[in-house]
């Protein structure tokens, strides 16, 4: 078998979670919109990156954390796509779907919370450079 290709970058990343139940109604849509696969209860992975949801029974506050998450989108279609599940499903939008040409020419994203609030944000960016 051959060995894998390792590539700088997150490896994971964490939710807490109220509801596993509310949460996972919303993420197994999400992530199968965007192309990322279930790989466990509350597990999903785009190839290289993975998310994990946690229920934890903890205080929620605001921190000088992370502002927000971005998952890259491979077309304009999954944004749209995005946009349309995220109003059936109630999710508290906060812009988009929408061009947003001073970030980098034709980038197109939805902003939004997820059940908890988090701020997340899926984005095509077809002239940006990594």
């Amino acid at each position: 078998m051959k060995e894998r290709e390792w590539i700088p970058g997150i490896n994971h990343i964490e939710f807490w979670v109220n509801s596993m139940e509310e949460s996972l109604k919303f993420y197994e849509t999400l992530f199968a919109l965007i192309g990322w696969k279930e790989i466990g209860k509350g597990m999903f992975s785009s190839g290289h990156i993975e998310v994990y949801l946690k229920e934890a029974d903890v205080p929620r506050t605001d921190s000088a954390g992370p502002r927000h998450i971005c998952f890259q989108a491979v077309s304009r279609d999954v944004v749209d796509r995005v946009g349309s599940y995220l109003q059936e499903a109630g999710a508290e939008m906060i812009r988009g779907p929408v061009e947003v040409p001073r970030y980098s020419k034709g980038y197109y994203t939805v902003d939004f919370r997820d059940p908890d609030g988090y701020v997340l944000e899926v984005a095509h960016t077809p002239h940006m450079k990594f």
